[in-house]
């Protein structure tokens, strides 16, 4: 009898074991209930990046897996070093799966860990930051959707509002990799055009009000890229471009939201929803993160903020207005 249930006990603990490796075959470590983690990290809280973590959870929730994971949400407060604590968290808990919200939220954990799956969103280019060799086909343990919006129909968006326009200043943070893109495609598309840019960057938000009044007399129009800093504090921006009556042209919709004039905008809820799809493709098993190159908006909209155009007294065309969503 002591033999018969010495070896009852002894299968009762493989039967364990093998259930624990089930577990933790379907992408790492789980939280105390049994669920897998998900840790979901953005750089700094603002309109887009915010959209972007809902479409992520969103997309998880939709393909039924509420009950199956646990997200832990993250926001670094646009500290690197909050980036890395973070990160470190992260890998030391084994999370299965991260979920990674902007440039440099993606190359923090990135840099921390080559195992774990990293779904990155709200990232201009995968290449140039450095987290893969090419988009087109996913070398390492991060993919995800990118961020480039239509450069080339927001220059022919100021042209047609300001035909006489000549000169379009950019402001944003150089430390951003994703805005230093942004900002040379922005040379590419005006030079042809006979139209100059003039570049002015910031380090934090406190030096945006001080640098912006150094567009004044100088630039006819002023751009916003998907910069982060400049993203985080569009109202100081547009206290100096209204008392100038410069018009304010963003990147994304959430930049009009806040007050510039106009934008043709990707939707950031949409990309990080793709992004959550990704993630739950790798989190069911489906796929790896080879098999899953980075993804692209495939569409755009346009917006206008009605009461910043009442405020400059531009007469918008009304082709423009026509084909426009009004904030």
């Amino acid at each position: 009898m002591a033999g018969k249930k010495w070896k009852a006990l002894a299968a009762a603990g493989l039967l364990g074991l093998a259930a624990a490796g089930a577990l933790a075959g379907c992408g790492g470590g789980a939280s105390e209930s049994g669920k897998m983690k998900v840790g979901v990290v953005q750089i700094v809280q603002h309109p887009a990046l915010d959209d972007a973590n809902k479409g992520f959870v969103d997309a998880l929730e939709k393909r039924g897996l509420a009950d199956r994971i646990e997200i832990d949400q993250q926001n670094a407060q646009g500290d690197q070093s909050n980036l890395r604590s973070i990160a470190n968290r992260f890998v030391s808990g084994k999370y299965a799966l991260i979920g990674a919200i902007s440039t440099p939220a993606a190359q923090a954990m990135a840099n921390a860990t080559a195992d774990i799956p990293i779904v990155c969103t709200a990232v201009t280019n995968y290449e140039t930051a450095k987290l893969m060799k090419s988009e087109a086909a996913p070398d390492g343990n991060v993919t995800g959707t990118s961020d480039r919006g239509p450069t080339e129909k927001e220059v022919a968006l100021i042209r047609e509002i300001q035909p006489n326009a000549r000169a379009i200043g950019i402001i944003y943070n150089s430390s951003e990799i994703n805005s230093v893109i942004q900002a040379k495609h922005l040379h590419e598309i005006c030079e042809p055009l006979g139209m100059s840019v003039k570049e002015l960057t910031v380090n934090s938000i406190n030096d945006i009000q001080q640098v912006a009044e150094s567009f004044v007399g100088e630039v006819d129009a002023i751009y916003v890229p998907t910069d982060n800093v400049v993203a985080s504090s569009i109202p100081t921006l547009m206290s100096v471009a209204n008392a100038n009556k410069i018009p304010v042209y963003g990147a994304e919709v959430g930049h009009v939201k806040n007050g510039v004039l106009a934008s043709e905008s990707i939707s950031y809820y949409d990309i990080g929803y793709q992004a959550g799809e990704m993630a739950a493709d790798i989190l069911e098993g489906k796929k790896t993160v080879k098999d899953l190159p980075v993804e692209t908006a495939d569409k755009s909209k346009l917006y206008i903020n009605k009461q910043e155009m009442e405020l400059l007294g531009i007469q918008i065309p009304q082709s423009v207005l026509d084909r426009a969503e009004m904030i």
